[in-house]
């Protein structure tokens, strides 16, 4: 297996588990992940959220670890990269709205490189206008946006994933064994046992 370059763009208040979780382990399989976000640098960091579901109508929110961005967005030429990463939380809800990350993410849409999306993160998807025709999940909340948006939206477990070509998303956080594993196969990643 040849090692990938990987891109994730993240923000504040951006889902710790949805963050940490594939940044870490697309480095522990050998993989190269650069994790940037819009207006820092290399070395700066974005503030996470811990999102849990504890019986309330919605999940609750609490502070999360800071993350240190390894790269630089100014600086990212997305064409150096081999798949693109996009975590939830409340980043995406603003990111969409950041010169540059449309451009970004649409790059990897129209040259159909591997892109892994969960929970909001597919607000960005949605917003770029790369949801339309696509069969996906999202977190439920973002259901209505990504059918309005042209997908075939499947309300699936939280622990599911569903994989349309070279997109893979999950609802959430408790999707990652199913969601990283996916995203690995479409990358062509074999893992030996």
């Amino acid at each position: 297996m040849a090692a990938k370059k990987l891109l994730m763009i993240v923000g504040d208040f951006g889902e710790d588990y949805e963050i940490m979780v594939p940044f870490q382990a697309l480095q522990m399989v050998g993989h190269t992940v650069h994790a940037v976000c819009p207006g820092k640098k290399d070395g700066d960091s974005v503030k996470t959220a811990i999102h849990d579901f504890e019986g309330d109508q919605t999940y609750s929110e609490k502070p999360g670890h800071n993350f240190t961005l390894n790269a630089t967005f100014e600086e990212i030429n997305p064409e150096d990269y081999d798949g693109l990463v996009l975590s939830g939380g409340r980043a995406p809800e603003y990111l969409r709205r950041e010169e540059g990350v449309i451009e970004m993410i649409t790059h990897f849409v129209e040259a159909d490189k591997p892109i892994a999306a969960l929970c909001h993160g597919l607000q960005l998807l949605s917003a770029a206008d790369a949801v339309r025709g696509k069969t996906l999940t999202a977190y439920p909340a973002c259901g209505p946006e990504m059918e309005a948006a042209g997908a075939d939206y499947r309300d699936v477990a939280a622990t599911e994933v569903v994989v349309d070509g070279n997109l893979v998303t999950s609802p959430a956080w408790p999707g990652h064994p199913k969601w990283l594993a996916a995203f690995l196969e479409v990358l062509g990643t074999k893992i030996s046992h």
